[in-house]
């Protein structure tokens, strides 16, 4: 799960929606549909005047016994008469005169009057359903043309006075009938707990006394005074600001309908008393819960009526600038509530995690924020097998998880912790393992792989503003003055931390000799072991050594002859072994760091045939000099080739795209690119080089 998207969010609108579960009809639409349509035309008369005997009237199919229904009833209900009551959708003319029944030719005349007009009704009911509403509108536009901008104003700006009397109603009707109502139950018969009333009302009484005491009569004065001051955008500038405190009545809103809703089950005191104010007339037939759903609605109104004063203002009115900056407050104050809303659903999101975990890890709490967790590839330091874990990156923390089988959901073991204070995270370039990234805690070092590039940068990104986010609170961030300050710092953090924080393991197979003697290893008598302070590979006469690691409890860890030379308080040891350095001895991956050109290539013998697999880098500081490695993380080069004079070979129709020859005189190498891109950096580069070109400004 990443972080998630912004899009994804709840917002008032969505919180509304929720709570009312979909559209619902107004009191008018109501009765719309409970008034009967009269089919019969106006002023139509009967035929023929009612028959004495019922048993010669036409029987309707609805009319007729059924199994179901026992004689003498309808669908309406059992009748109290034998005889059956004229009902409004009955045609004219659908009376058979008395001794007709028998009368075929009667019969098919009536059946076909009667279908015919019931035909023609359902026609013009139709049509009036189809035409009337268009035929509305287009009045209606044709009267909002005769209306003038200032007759538009005036009427907006009327709506926003006669639904701020309505909302103050219905403020008061929250705040001083139900909230004093259940307060008082609370305080002087303890039927249920006082702190649960709190906490349902929650700030309500501020919001009615901001909107009783100062909005409406402001609002009210001034359309006492439309005539001469018709403007309201100075008047949503002044009070725009303390819609603000609408964020705490949202944020709490989800948890006052559950409260509701308990305690309406717990406590036949809770119950009675609501129940007993809903009954009442300013109520309106409407529960508590619709009544606390208008504060949430309020802002989002604002918004709406003032975006559609806004339209109607002309460019270069006196209120305009007014109403521009109330929208724009009025807007702050909405995001505000919808923040508030993204809070409740972010500790919603961390009690998730808290489950997802089997409660290991204490993290329900506000100031702990999850900015990122999915899936990941952990890369071993041993086999360089990759094996599936799952991160969570918190504003403070890494947890580092393996997945566990669950019979109630996704859940997870937490292996390992990495606090934000002290982490570094950076970019492998691994050739062998794309992708790749590695996090640095004080306690632990994890290598690992994303499924693409673009995830991997999302992932460093994430993490690195996590970092910087830290560092900035405890005041411990320093940028660097310059490159080179930043080299010597670094050397003196590695030392000063040296057994304080864990080190990053080189890998096995990325080293072919010992990284101190480089001594070449074999599978029988120079094993590889690594250094637990350093993360050196290391032989094990360079690691029969003993030290104290403050990151591991002080307990006793193998590591290498110099970090516990370093360790015991004998520094110079690197320093005097960088004086007696050869020209090979130099780390590939020290070299790698700042070359032009660096890659792995297979070696070909003269008879066409793959010899062996080297790291070759040429430094930016030795251009003229290609060093060949047996492995990136080599600590001293196999052997050197000085590029001055050679030409890179072109290529022959039947070569491999990928190969590439070096000549010189009667002197011819060939070698194997993992590319036929890599193949044309190569050759770029060799032959700038070469050429004695200004190599050190070429862009690798």
């Amino acid at each position: 799960m990443e972080k998630e998207d912004p899009r994804n969010r709840m917002t008032v609108f969505d919180m509304v929606s929720k709570f009312e579960g979909g559209s619902s009809r107004t009191d008018e639409d109501q009765r719309k549909l409970a008034k009967p349509r009269a089919l019969m035309p106006p002023g139509a008369r009967l035929e023929a005047p009612r028959p004495a005997d019922p048993e010669h009237w036409p029987q309707r199919e609805q009319d007729r016994e059924t199994p179901q229904r026992k004689h003498g009833e309808n669908s309406r209900g059992p009748r109290h008469s034998p005889l059956p009551a004229r009902k409004e959708c009955e045609p004219p003319g659908s009376t058979e005169p008395p001794g007709a029944s028998k009368d075929f030719t009667w019969k098919k005349m009536h059946s076909f009057r009667k279908r015919h007009s019931t035909q023609r009704l359902i026609r013009r009911e139709v049509k009036s359903t189809l035409e009337g509403p268009e035929e509305e509108e287009e009045e209606t536009v044709k009267e909002e043309k005769k209306e003038t901008v200032e007759e538009k104003l005036f009427k907006i700006a009327k709506e926003l006075l006669d639904t701020e009397k309505a909302y103050v109603s219905r403020l008061h009707l929250l705040d001083q009938v139900f909230y004093a109502e259940l307060l008082k139950e609370a305080r002087l018969c303890s039927s249920f707990p006082e702190d649960i009333v709190k906490q349902i009302f929650s700030n309500i009484s501020s919001v009615f006394q901001f909107h009783q005491q100062f909005f409406l009569p402001e609002l009210q004065r001034r359309m006492d005074d439309w005539g001469s001051n018709p403007r309201i955008g100075d008047i949503l500038q002044k009070v725009a600001p303390f819609l603000k405190m609408y964020g705490q009545y949202v944020c709490c809103f989800d948890r006052a309908m559950d409260l509701i809703t308990t305690w309406m089950e717990k406590s036949p005191r809770f119950e009675e008393i609501v129940l007993d104010i809903q009954k009442r007339e300013a109520c309106g037939n409407l529960t508590l819960q619709h009544h606390m759903l208008e504060p949430v609605q309020r802002v989002p109104r604002y918004e709406m009526l003032l975006k559609d004063y806004l339209k109607k203002l002309p460019p270069g009115s006196l209120d305009r600038a007014d109403s521009e900056k109330a929208l724009e407050i009025i807007f702050e104050a909405a995001k505000h509530s919808n923040a508030a809303i993204a809070d409740m659903e972010h500790l919603e999101k961390l009690w998730e995690v808290y489950e997802m975990l089997g409660m290991e890890e204490e993290m329900v709490d506000p100031s702990n924020k999850l900015i990122k967790e999915g899936p990941i590839l952990k890369i071993s330091f041993r086999s360089a097998s990759r094996k599936e874990r799952h991160i969570f990156l918190f504003n403070n923390m890494l947890l580092y998880c393996v997945p566990k089988f669950s019979l109630v959901g996704v859940r997870f073991f937490i292996r390992t912790r990495l606090d934000m204070d002290g982490m570094q995270v950076k970019d492998l370039n691994d050739v062998e393992f794309p992708h790749a990234f590695l996090v640095s805690g004080k306690l632990r070092t994890l290598e690992l792989q994303a499924r693409s590039q673009e995830e991997m940068q999302s992932w460093i990104q994430a993490c690195q503003q996590a970092i910087d986010q830290n560092e900035k609170k405890t005041e411990s961030f320093k940028a660097a003055t310059s490159s080179l300050a930043q080299d010597l710092q670094q050397v003196s953090v590695e030392r000063q931390e040296l057994g304080k924080r864990a080190p990053q393991l080189i890998r096995d197979k990325l080293v072919s000799m010992c990284m101190r003697c480089k001594e070449p290893f074999n599978a029988f008598i120079r094993r590889r072991h690594h250094c637990r302070a350093c993360g050196y590979v290391v032989c094990w006469k360079c690691s029969d050594y003993k030290a104290a690691l403050e990151y591991d409890e002080n307990r006793q860890n193998r590591v290498c002859f110099e970090c516990s030379s370093i360790l015991e308080g004998q520094t110079g040891t690197r320093d005097r072994e960088d004086k007696k350095r050869g020209i090979l001895e130099k780390e590939a991956a020290e070299v790698s760091g700042r070359s032009l050109m660096c890659s792995f290539l297979q070696v070909l013998e003269k008879n066409g045939r793959v010899g062996s697999r080297g790291w070759f880098v040429i430094p930016r500081d030795e251009p003229m000099i290609l060093y060949m490695y047996a492995a990136p993380q080599d600590v001293k080069a196999q052997s050197t080739i000085p590029l001055l004079g050679y030409q890179v070979k072109e290529l022959l129709p039947g070569d491999n795209r990928c190969a590439f020859q070096l000549t010189q005189s009667k002197q011819t190498l060939s070698f194997l690119a993992e590319s036929e891109e890599q193949r044309e950096r190569w050759a770029e580069i060799i032959n700038q080089v070469a050429n004695g070109e200004n190599q050190w400004s070429l862009d690798v």
